[in-house]
């Protein structure tokens, strides 16, 4: 009887938030002896893990286990997020939860009828009835990096710590080895991308703000294409430029890296699109002397607002930058490209596709540097570092310091000759590849002097033939208001948000969705201002994220009364070529 009304008791608790799992437990079978109870001094129940032989092995101290739990939290540093796996008796996520510093609480745990035994055990209300607790039993690898993205923000959370219960982790390494390697591979892409964040997110808040008045007046039509030929600025280009041409006057349409405009056009190759995905000003030196070239120019609305003024045609995308999603949304919508592969020839393999090409070749992607070489020989990158040079620094020298400043610099010997590849430029060819994997299209690389790149068949073969026939448009939406209105209705929408109080979990919790929407905006640029201004409390990073991004767009807003030409100074439009 008291059984089942310490069950009731926790489904109850759990019900408001977690529905799923209570219809989940209701119908699990309780009796099956996943478990054995022994008492504390206390009379608390201890749980003991039984294994396939029959043995059972006690999760927690039997003399004192909340000192335990308390003693083991006490050690913990600055993480705001915590995963735990295992839940066994709580003590332990009870102990993290009294931490005034946990934001976000997870525990990770496998068989449903054991979760059922241990709750009819045990009142586990503190833990249910808290918003920062969640609950996860059973879950796939997929659904565990699903959730710490969604709920991991470094900028607020800080740093995030994985603590297994080892006697429950050790006796069920089946379910528990997966889930922790699930885990490390989450906080790695999540760490992976708040560092480009901490560098990059007040670049992108402002280069974005800037460019939506350039978008509100785009229009045109990008028309389908079949075949696609990518051109990245790897050193094997020079050596493919002749097949590459071949190509085009086949029928292939050319797309090009903006690092490999510059080589293409000294070659006699108009590229029919260039793709640019860089954030920074320096970008615009891929375009310096071929602007009465006719190329289209696809841009991350992220990037520079010099580069749309240089572009003879331009189209804006939406990357992954949640501001640029947010002005698709509430702006004018625009075609949405996949950048994830965070290099610039990995989003013109998404254009290609985007456009219905059925056949990808690629040119110059070696993401390498084949016998120390960085780029294609046409690229900015020489002239560049000529123009830097000096007496005692010469050229030479500043390509030596490019390409061993890397601490993960990797030499590598093939039969013929060798490479260097350093840990940014592997990850780069592994995403390509795991795209290749995924993808409808047929993508085959030229074979040039760079790292081996598997690019193996895809399970897209069904999605292909069902969509081989389909004509695909790059084009923008008409303006849903106009930019001015729009900034300032954003500029609003920032001072009005509320600053958290407690919790950030709860905070976020409070917020509408639109509210939230905004939030998310914010965060790349938090990001930045928590890595140069050292703020570590949410309420007060948050206040000064706010004041910054209103101020900037309050400077756009103020450029618009004197023709713009204090905001291009300011934004750094005036740069001429050869300066950095």
């Amino acid at each position: 009887m008291w059984k089942s009304l310490l069950f009731d008791r926790n489904l109850l608790a759990l019900s408001p938030r977690n529905p799923a799992l209570c219809e989940r437990l209701s119908a699990a079978e309780t009796t099956r002896g996943r478990y054995r109870f022994s008492e504390d001094k206390k009379g608390s129940p201890i749980p003991a893990w039984v294994d396939r032989n029959g043995a059972a092995h006690i999760l927690h101290s039997v003399i004192a286990p909340e000192r335990e739990a308390e003693k083991y939290a006490a050690a913990l540093e600055n993480e705001g997020y915590l995963i735990l796996l295992g839940l066994g008796g709580g003590f332990l996520a009870e102990a993290a939860l009294r931490r005034r510093r946990t934001e976000r609480l997870l525990v990770i745990d496998y068989d449903i009828d054991s979760i059922a035994e241990l709750f009819c055990a045990k009142e586990y209300l503190s833990l249910l009835t808290d918003e920062r607790f969640t609950l996860l039993v059973d879950p796939g690898a997929a659904a565990i990096a699903d959730f710490i993205s969604g709920t991991y923000y470094p900028c607020v959370h800080g740093g995030i710590r994985l603590l297994p219960l080892r006697p429950r982790c050790d006796f069920d390494e089946e379910h528990f080895l997966p889930a922790a390697a699930a885990v490390r591979s989450a906080i790695d892409r999540v760490s992976t991308d708040y560092s480009v964040q901490a560098h990059f997110g007040k670049r992108w808040f402002c280069n974005i703000i800037r460019n939506v008045r350039a978008a509100e007046n785009a229009r045109g039509v990008f028309p389908p294409i079949t075949r696609a030929a990518v051109c990245a600025a790897g050193p094997s280009l020079d050596a493919q430029l002749d097949a590459l041409a071949e190509k085009q006057r086949g029928g292939f349409t050319v797309i090009a890296a903006d690092t490999a405009l510059g080589t293409l056009c000294g070659a006699g190759i108009v590229p029919d699109a260039v793709v640019s995905i860089d954030c920074q000003h320096i970008s615009y030196l891929h375009f310096v002397g071929n602007e009465r070239v006719p190329w289209t120019l696809f841009l991350d609305i992220a990037s520079p607002p010099l580069l749309a003024a240089l572009a003879p045609r331009h189209f804006f995308f939406s990357g992954g930058h949640p501001l640029a999603r947010y002005v698709s949304a509430r702006f004018k919508e625009l075609c949405a490209l996949d950048t994830s592969g965070a290099n610039v020839t990995y989003a013109a393999v998404s254009l290609a596709e985007k456009l219905g090409a059925r056949t990808i070749e690629l040119y110059g992607a070696d993401f390498a540097y084949p016998q120390g070489m960085a780029y294609t020989r046409g690229a900015y990158f020489y002239p560049y570092l000529r123009r830097r040079q000096t007496r005692l620094a010469p050229a030479s020298s500043e390509l030596s310091a490019f390409l061993y400043k890397s601490p993960s610099l990797v030499k590598r010997e093939t039969e013929a000759s060798y490479y260097y590849e350093t840990r940014s430029l592997e990850m780069y060819r592994r995403k390509l590849e795991e795209k290749a994997r995924s993808s409808a299209v047929e993508i085959r690389r030229v074979e040039g002097f760079g790292a081996p790149l598997r690019l193996e068949a895809g399970g897209g073969e069904s999605a292909a033939r069902q969509c081989g026939n389909t004509l695909s448009l790059f084009s923008s939406g008409p303006a849903r208001c106009g930019a001015r209105a729009f900034l300032a209705g954003y500029k609003a929408k920032i001072e009005a948000l509320a600053l958290p109080e407690t919790n950030i979990e709860r905070y976020v919790e409070g917020l509408s969705e639109e509210e939230r929407q905004v939030f998310t905006t914010l965060l790349p640029s938090a990001a930045a201002i928590r890595l140069r201004e050292k703020i570590d409390e949410s309420r007060a990073l948050l206040s000064r994220v706010k004041s910054f991004c209103a101020e900037e767009i309050t400077r756009v807003l103020d450029a618009e009364s004197d023709g713009g030409a204090g905001e291009r100074s300011a934004a750094g439009w005036t740069l001429t070529p050869g300066s950095s």
